[in-house]
């Protein structure tokens, strides 16, 4: 891996000596831990009511359909209007849909139901993502952005780490699923709160709503090759790794360790996560980030294979850590480019395709997912999508050169193409 700068002005706390960095960071993570106990439920849930990994991918496919819908509008929006606004209204609706997802699962509804309500919640999602992303940069100086995005990315972990095992837990002892959804809609609502709180100078920019703005994004990140490297390559890489989606399946019919094994198998990624944001944070930004984001996908797919071979609980364990790891790497190096590089009127547009082809590849890579262990079974599925995230690798360090020699000087002077 390539080595980091020693420079001894590196300060590892330097985002957290903003006071509206540690709001967001508070409301943010807050937050996170509401979705990733919901994310526990719906999959349990799911599953207990069909019996069917191929449930599981539905379930992604449809929180993913809407943000595909939405996207290049809700990217125009937060760079139209106040980010702060639309990030609020984006979040009481995810809100509004956990009270019904809780309201489902004391009165059980037919499963279109279900499916509604995460539809409603992949809509919000195609809103409140981009409102998010293209905040923090506004809050945070250039200078040290890479910082903030480290500590960002480990709040997101610490989040995957409670959440999980809070909610295996919670579900273990209730046998139902109705509290986590309240927890996680008044866990939306703390995090309105907080960001309410955020000083943040809204540079509203109105203007109608045509293909050409919605597509300037597109364009952007097209002319951008380093950006359309990063946002594909971590794309793939997801989409392919997605092992997380058949935890179920792993947890209850490969290695018999039921719901809170299961709450266990999904906080361990975040637990090397955490680990490898802290490191990063504290050793400084990478003199090479192209050639170290493909090195640590590459590594993302070679754990994968590990994992989705392996049939004994703890070295399960040890794969998912060490892919939370590597996948934490690629999550700071790739949020570090993309918004670096991005000039700020364009950020809610790009932050929208970085949201769809990154964030909704895990719903996507969850319907692949799902749908290869239905037609293949899940050990096939997991091991066969790590080789082709490696081959996914070796594609975009060929097809972009421009990523395996960039070097973090050039950083200081993003690229408008």
């Amino acid at each position: 891996m390539t080595a980091p700068d020693s420079s001894p002005a590196h300060d590892p706390y330097a985002a957290f000596r903003l006071r509206d960095f540690r709001n967001y960071m508070a409301g943010n993570f807050v937050f996170l831990v509401g979705l990733q106990m919901q994310k526990v439920a719906i999959g349990w849930e799911i599953y207990e009511r069909t019996g069917s990994a191929l449930h599981l991918g539905y379930v992604g496919l449809a929180q993913f359909a809407p943000q595909l819908l939405l996207a290049p509008f809700a990217g125009h929006v937060a760079d139209a209007y106040n980010r702060k606004r639309v990030l609020g209204w984006a979040l009481l609706v995810n809100a509004l849909a956990a009270l019904g997802l809780a309201w489902n699962a004391i009165h059980p509804a037919p499963l279109v139901v279900s499916y509604l309500l995460l539809i409603a919640i992949g809509a919000a999602r195609a809103f409140w993502m981009p409102a998010r992303s293209a905040i923090l940069p506004r809050i945070v100086p250039v200078a040290i952005f890479g910082n903030a995005v480290s500590w960002y990315s480990s709040t997101f972990e610490l989040a995957a780490i409670t959440g999980p095992a809070v909610g295996g837990v919670l579900i273990g002892i209730l046998r139902q699923t109705s509290a986590i959804y309240l927890i996680n809609a008044a866990a939306v609502i703390s995090f309105i709160a907080l960001v309410a709180r955020i000083h943040y100078e809204p540079n509203e920019q109105k203007s109608e709503v045509t293909l050409n703005a919605m597509s300037a994004g597109v364009r952007f990140v097209w002319n951008s090759k380093i950006v359309l490297a990063a946002i594909l390559l971590d794309t793939f890489g997801v989409l392919f790794g997605g092992a997380t989606a058949l935890m179920p399946v792993y947890a209850k019919d490969i290695l018999h360790v039921g719901p809170r094994g299961l709450g266990w198998l999904l906080a361990a990624p975040s637990v090397g996560a955490v680990t490898m944001a802290f490191i990063q944070a504290h050793r400084g930004p990478l003199r090479t980030p192209g050639r170290t984001l493909l090195m640590a996908v590459a590594g993302f797919g070679l754990v994968t294979i590990l994992f989705g071979l392996s049939t004994h609980f703890w070295f399960s364990l040890l794969m998912l850590l060490a892919l939370g790891a590597f996948d934490n790497i690629s999550v700071v190096l790739r949020g570090t480019l993309v918004q670096v590089l991005t000039p700020d009127h364009m950020r809610g547009r790009v932050s929208s395709l970085n949201g769809l082809f990154i964030g909704t590849s895990n719903e996507l890579g969850a319907f692949e997912s799902g749908l290869a262990a239905q037609w293949l079974g899940p050990v096939t599925s997991v091991a066969g999508g790590g080789f082709a995230t490696i081959v996914v690798v070796l594609g975009i360090a060929w097809l972009f050169p421009e990523l395996r020699t960039l070097r973090r000087d050039e950083l200081a002077r993003p690229r408008t193409p």
